[in-house]
């Protein structure tokens, strides 16, 4: 009797485990700064949604505020940075 292998899928193997993009706590970024960056920069994402991830940010010292494909992942990254935002670098989930 033959037994034919296989290979697990993709997912065990991680690279389809989506990035997070992660924002820090700082000490020069207002919370109204942090959610109007939040809410232009992020598809999906409200004035008041991004209030939320401010304060999440504030109190734990750091959000998850994005997860997808890493290409986007790095590109909201980036355009985080570029309002100010103190980001920590990618990770994957």
């Amino acid at each position: 009797m033959s037994q034919t292998l296989t290979r697990p899928p993709e997912s065990a193997t991680g690279r389809d485990r989506p990035w997070n993009v992660i924002v820090l706590n700082d000490d020069h970024n207002t919370f109204q700064g942090v959610a109007a960056a939040l809410s232009s920069t992020l598809p999906g994402v409200s004035y008041d949604q991004g209030r939320a991830l401010a304060n999440r940010i504030h109190s734990t010292g750091r959000a998850v505020v994005w997860s997808g494909a890493k290409e986007p992942a790095e590109h909201y990254r980036e355009a985080l940075r570029g309002h100010g935002l103190t980001m920590a670098p990618l990770e994957q989930s």
